[in-house]
């Protein structure tokens, strides 16, 4: 058994808020989510904390540790220094609901604005298709994706800049990719990639990379072979030739 001092950040009345210190005991096999709780029934009955399955696979508890955006139930306190105080804050690029608690309903309204799957005609007569297992490896890591939201919280251009409005996130860039890369799918989203859905923002620091929990490789696997798509379709000169010569 060893102490710890955490300070988890507590909103007040009109939305701002304040760390509060609190100090308490671990004992070995604790995660972060576990020390939340004990402090929310012995010391804070009323701190909020959004959490579900405490396995790492309903991505409800999200949250800043230390400045570094990570799931509460995954992220263990061997992990971490007890000789300095542990910080724990909510998301940054979403506004606060109370505590630890941010409005992430952003995201869904988001999800709603990409096209959705749509089927090429069946290949074979008993209506089913065929694809080869090499393109249903590539999709399958993007459907990892828990929705943890953590890529989002890291991103620059909407934790830094706010382009909420303008720049979809990597996690919509995944998703976007999990269409377009399918073999079954016929929707044209690249002209929604360039215009509607910022890809440009992206400057492919891999931050969104580093901190998925489900280790997909956001960057590597989707977000550059759409860039690649973009510049493909709109900025190669022999494309762009061959188009206005139609």
């Amino acid at each position: 058994m060893a102490k710890a001092t955490f300070k988890i950040w507590r909103t007040h009345e009109g939305g701002d808020g304040t760390f509060q210190t609190f100090h308490t005991e671990v004992t070995e096999g604790m995660v972060v989510l576990d020390v939340v709780h004990k402090i929310q029934a012995e010391q804070a009955n009323d701190l909020a904390v959004r959490w579900n399955c405490k396995a790492g696979k309903c991505g409800s508890c999200s949250a800043e540790i230390n400045g570094k955006p990570r799931l509460m139930c995954m992220t263990r306190m061997s992990q971490l220094n007890l000789w300095e105080p542990i910080t724990v804050e909510p998301m940054r690029a979403f506004p606060p609901i109370k505590d630890l608690v941010t409005d992430v309903s952003w995201n869904f309204r988001v999800k709603k604005t990409i096209k959705k799957f749509l089927p090429r005609k069946p290949d074979a007569p008993d209506g089913t298709w065929r694809m080869a297992q090499r393109d249903v490896d590539r999709v399958q890591e993007f459907r990892k994706c828990i929705e943890c939201f953590l890529c989002q919280d890291v991103c620059h251009v909407l934790r830094d800049h706010n382009k909420h409005d303008e720049f979809i996130g990597p996690r919509f860039l995944v998703y976007a990719a999990n269409l377009e890369m399918n073999p079954l799918d016929t929707e044209d989203r690249v002209p929604d990639l360039k215009n509607e859905h910022g890809i440009g923002y992206c400057n492919i620091t891999k931050c969104c990379t580093t901190v998925c929990p489900e280790h997909i490789h956001i960057t590597d696997n989707a977000i550059i072979p759409l860039k690649e798509r973009v510049v493909s379709r709109f900025y190669d000169p022999i494309t762009r030739i061959l188009r206005m010569a139609k």
